[in-house]
């Protein structure tokens, strides 16, 4: 079975999650208080001709389960159903730091998709990349697994190993892989000032995560930078998709004196504003930020508050779409159902985790062509390992850095 087709079919098999939504839709007509009983009809009314019309006798409970996780995943690809005794193993294995392979990971079409994959870590060295789907883990489908699940199987012993079984845009088959697991070590921010590139020097920041601290050393690197003589500055959130949002509010702020950064709101959480401090801001240089598919999460939210402000122009990909607060809520047989109860959203008013960061300055990386079936090109993303000979983000990035009048 060939990538193209494997794709198709798991795209056909979320026609069941089309048609339990279906009742939401014709609900909308009805009064406020039918609108519940509109839906459970609709999903009673297809459950029960799966049960006596489907060509064979189906696992009832499967097909509620996947059901479940379908449910979840329209309104949220990083939400998770646990049945009791899954819960009970994350609730076990959650944060007790063991080895790992460097994926963050989430949901689309029903399988377990790559986010991004940590620089230096097991699953980056193999060539996983963005957009990247897996197929199973340890020979376990990954078909509807829960994604806290996924997580907690990929999580062991340092030293101890795990197979996958990958399909990706760059290859007709899937890919079978091996991955050592190893503690996690985070690449620190790197920097230099680049001479090259117009008549003023240019202080260019990378980094690949946020993680806790993260802020703090982009401002000891700007510091430095200015010291030797930087008069602009470009900003590498490219792949940068782990880390918590107080961190992406910390890097924003250090290049905003005043304004609103980001703020979180859902159904039952109130509005909660994070603005900008004075104290905190170390720098006025003419700024632009790298943003591509793989960016997420806090880089998302600096990202979004200095385009937003004004303060930054943003070159490269729409971002990933991931800034939300997450709950595990439990139900009374012991599963739970982890989702998010309050998104971040810009200054503007655009929620991210729904719409995205898109950059005022389009650019795509380089793409790579891909043999089909019927011999026709198809364009697909890079693999992330492998730099093109010429980035063309960051040139835009140098070229659009130009034009800001400080």
């Amino acid at each position: 079975m060939n990538g193209r087709f494997k794709f198709a079919v798991v795209a056909s098999s979320t026609c069941l999650v089309v048609l339990l939504l279906f009742g939401a839709v014709r609900g909308r007509g009805a009064p406020a208080g039918d609108q519940p009983y509109t839906q459970l009809g609709v999903y009673t009314d297809v459950l029960s001709h799966i049960k006596a019309d489907y060509v064979e006798e189906p696992d009832m409970k499967a097909v509620t389960v996947g059901a479940i996780n379908g449910m979840l995943e329209s309104l949220d690809p990083f939400a998770s159903y646990l049945n009791a005794d899954q819960y009970k193993q994350y609730q076990k294995e959650k944060g007790t730091g063991k080895g790992d392979v460097g994926l963050l990971l989430a949901r689309r079409l029903g399988y377990l998709t790559v986010v991004d994959a940590l620089p230096g870590a097991a699953a980056a060295k193999a060539g996983l990349s963005t957009g990247d789907v897996i197929e199973s883990i340890n020979n376990i489908a990954t078909r509807d697994m829960p994604l806290a699940f996924a997580e907690i199987l990929i999580q062991g012993e340092p030293g101890s190993s795990i197979d996958m079984s990958v399909l990706t845009p760059r290859q007709a088959d899937p890919q079978k892989i091996n991955l050592v697991r190893a503690a996690l070590v985070y690449p620190p921010v790197s920097a230099k000032l680049v001479t090259d590139q117009g008549p003023d020097p240019i202080g260019l920041i990378s980094t690949s995560t946020l993680q806790a601290g993260r802020a703090r050393e982009i401002s000891q690197k700007i510091t430095d930078l200015e010291k030797q003589g930087a008069k602009r500055l470009l900003l590498d959130l490219r792949y940068c998709g782990l880390g918590p949002v107080d961190e992406g509010i910390a890097v924003a702020n250090l290049f905003m004196d005043k304004g609103l950064i980001t703020y979180s709101q859902g159904q039952k959480a109130t509005r909660q504003d994070h603005t900008a401090s004075s104290s905190r801001a170390i720098t006025k240089l003419p700024l632009v930020v790298l943003v591509n598919r793989g960016t997420a999460g806090a880089a998302e939210v600096a990202a979004g508050a200095l385009l937003d402000s004004k303060r930054a122009q943003l070159v490269g990909e729409p971002t990933y779409g991931d800034a939300a607060i997450r709950k595990a809520i439990t139900m009374d047989d012991g599963s739970a159902v982890i989702l998010s109860v309050a998104k971040y959203y810009t200054p503007s008013g655009k929620a991210i985790q729904d719409v995205h960061v898109t950059p005022n300055v389009l650019q795509a990386e380089t793409t790579a062509i891909v043999e089909t079936d019927d011999d026709t090109a198809n364009p697909v993303p890079p693999v992330q390992p492998s730099k093109p000979a010429s980035d063309e983000i960051l040139k835009h990035g140098y070229d659009t850095l130009k034009t800001i009048v400080p």
